[in-house]
């Protein structure tokens, strides 16, 4: 039985409102179609490999196309190197700078205060400042907890956490303690991973790329190393109960999943409680996973993605036993960075869909997702043609910050 499909035609709209930075712009959704899991599929470039993925959907599954009208704010654009962005309980915005320090910024967009006094960063490369999560107490403690880049006096660099109270009056970060570091410390400037977020019991998931380097990526299978890992930690940085190498003789207890290339991207979905994940692959091969307790994630040795040079990874192989598959993958790249469910109602299709920002790809990619499946796709701000580094959910908005310094807020 055929269905009719009316096509209705949209104007797009657009104001101007005085900012401090310049103009702000603001641009409502898109043409009002219908909402379709039949829609061809957004990637229409040739893939980097020839392999076949090892389920239907697992990558270039069928477009969709948001129904509901939404705006588009650019409330910023002044920011330097931002790298997070969070909302505080407030509202406002928490945004840390790869450079070495954070700002506060009000829900329209302006600085409120610049924030001082971290340890100092490796700001070399894709190292810095990068992450940062608030304590799940921060109403009462103002704690913070952010991951950085940090050089060794013996030599090398590697991924650091660092927890300290926020002072906002003073504009400072008291009380700073560093509480887990991903070691060995290597001479490299690539994939430190480094997104954190917090589980329903107070205990912190970390990530950590395996540095690039041949000597990293080996370790990335390597139970006594933490690169290339998603780390599980309570918030003095102690292993969290229950983790899976507890018991496992020369295994960092600390570690909760391996296998991992440099994973920029978790969120823990709203309905099941999973912790989901997005990572890097070389060229092709990015990846969504869901992320379980003691699972192995399979890189360097299965992998969708070539090396750089166009040659294969290890053996070429994508799949093997004991190895977890991605959920999904782009071939070529997402170049995959920070994400977020969207968790509320205000535009109802969007409702527990995943919202990851693109790099290379210069889009927000939104996922449609059932029962753990991806069954749709669909660029966002690709217009915009910047490098979205971060995703925040907040209140039914979505705020983005992206490498040229740019601020966007999605709303309805």
């Amino acid at each position: 039985m055929h269905s009719k499909v009316f096509l209705y035609f949209s104007v797009i709209l657009i104001s101007f409102h005085p900012l401090s930075c310049g103009n702000n712009k603001s641009i409502s959704g898109t043409d009002t179609g219908i909402d379709s899991t039949k829609l061809p599929p957004v990637e229409k470039q040739r893939p980097n490999s020839a392999y076949s993925p090892a389920f239907m959907g697992q990558t270039r599954i069928a477009g969709v196309k948001t129904v509901t009208p939404y705006k588009v704010d650019l409330i910023s654009q002044n920011l330097d190197k931002p790298w997070a962005i969070i909302p505080l309980p407030d509202g406002r915005l928490l945004i840390t700078d790869k450079s070495g320090y954070m700002q506060i910024l009000d829900a329209g967009g302006a600085t409120v205060k610049k924030i001082t006094g971290f340890p100092a960063v490796d700001y070399r490369g894709q190292g810095g400042m990068l992450d940062v999560a608030l304590d799940p107490d921060f109403t009462k403690n103002k704690m913070i907890y952010w991951s950085f880049s940090e050089r060794q006096s013996a030599g090398g660099n590697l991924m650091a956490v660092a927890r300290g109270v926020l002072n906002e009056y003073g504009g400072t970060i008291d009380n700073t303690i560093v509480i887990f570091r991903a070691s060995p410390a290597l001479n490299s400037t690539l994939h430190f991973g480094s997104r954190l977020i917090f589980d329903k019991d107070g205990n912190l998931f970390v990530s950590t790329g395996e540095r690039s380097i041949p000597q990293g990526r080996s370790q990335a299978q390597l139970l006594s190393s933490g690169l290339g890992k998603i780390f599980k930690i309570t918030k003095d940085g102690k292993p969290a109960p229950g983790n899976p190498f507890l018991s496992q003789p020369g295994a960092m207890p600390e570690i909760y999943a391996y296998g991992i290339r440099n994973a920029q991207g978790l969120d823990i979905h709203p309905v099941t409680g999973e912790l989901w994940e997005n990572e890097f692959g070389p060229r092709g091969g990015d990846e969504v996973n869901i992320i379980k307790a003691g699972k192995n994630y399979g890189w360097p040795v299965i992998t969708y993605g070539l090396e750089y040079s166009g040659e294969q990874v290890g053996d070429g192989i994508q799949q093997k036993a004991g190895m977890e598959q991605p959920v999904y993958y782009w071939d070529p790249v997402l170049s995959p960075s920070g994400m977020a469910f969207y968790k509320g109602n205000a535009i109802p299709e969007w409702k527990n869909n995943l919202f990851i920002g693109g790099l290379n790809s210069n889009h927000i990619a939104r996922l449609v997702i059932e029962n753990n499946k991806v069954v749709g796709e669909e660029r966002l701000l690709a217009d915009k043609k910047e490098r979205f580094r971060d995703v925040a959910y907040n209140n039914g908005m979505l705020y983005a910050v992206t490498d040229e310094g740019s601020l966007y807020r999605i709303s309805k």
